[in-house]
């Protein structure tokens, strides 16, 4: 396949979650195939410090601080960056807790980022795609959570899920205006996120994760910000309404 094939010279990208991990190491590689990369996050310092990385590098970012659970901040974000081509909603939070001690302030939290931030961004996105005339690329972020239950990880198990019920129904609602949207669901990635959530266990996770894996090693944000760019390029031209699971090979789903 020629290499033009991920090339996005022409195209403006919006990424969410842009100040750190995932996010971070998309936006920088959006940048590297030749985006115009609007970075958004509610950290202001992680921000500047992901656009700083771009612009180092010779790209062009630009930065919003919002909060992705605010549809207005989304919505005005969106209007700013322009006609967008390509959408990477990656922002999200974790939450631990068994399903019998949670309450309905996590569950509503972590619902208002993971699920109700990528909903916004998607159809800000998408207006603005439909508006322009843009066949552009949705890119939502799941996680391996939606293969596998795992105790104490039924908010952000049921957020991942909505996510890829979501992405299924706007590639069917999208796709005759030229607009593909698919999922990405990585494994265990070690992120400031991760981390915070590991509390302590993050060498027995990561033990765990290494029996698990075909490939024999972790994964990183740079790994899943490879399949980001599949998705966003033309190279995945006839690719839409799928999961896309960098996680060596931790779970198969078929």
């Amino acid at each position: 396949m020629a290499l033009t094939a991920y090339d996005l010279s022409d195209r403006t990208a919006f990424v969410t979650g842009a100040a750190s991990g995932i996010g971070r190491a998309s936006a920088v590689l959006l940048a590297e195939a030749g985006a115009g990369v609007h970075c958004a996050d509610r950290d202001e310092a992680g921000l500047a410090e992901t656009v700083a990385l771009i612009a180092k590098a010779g790209g062009a970012a630009h930065a919003h601080v919002l909060d992705v659970a605010d549809r207005a901040q989304v919505e005005a974000a969106m209007a700013a960056a322009g006609p967008v081509h390509v959408l990477a909603a990656i922002a999200g939070v974790m939450h631990t807790s068994p399903v019998l001690e949670t309450e309905d302030t996590d569950l509503d939290r972590v619902l208002s980022v993971n699920f109700k931030g990528v909903l916004h961004a998607c159809r800000a996105a998408a207006r603005t795609m439909i508006a322009h005339g843009v066949r552009g690329s949705l890119i939502t972020m799941a996680s391996g959570a939606v293969d596998a239950a795992r105790p104490g990880l039924f908010c952000y198990g049921v957020s991942k899920a909505a996510v890829v019920q979501l992405t299924r129904t706007l590639a069917t609602e999208l796709g005759p205006h030229g607009i593909r949207v698919n999922a990405v669901a990585p494994g265990w990635v070690r992120t400031a996120m991760t981390d915070q959530h590991a509390a302590g266990q993050q060498e027995r996770i990561e033990a765990m994760m290494l029996r698990l894996s075909p490939l024999g090693r972790l994964g990183a944000p740079e790994d899943v910000a490879q399949a980001v760019l599949y998705l966003a390029a033309d190279a995945s031209a006839f690719t839409t309404g799928q999961i896309l699971r960098p996680n060596g090979g931790v779970s198969m789903s078929w």
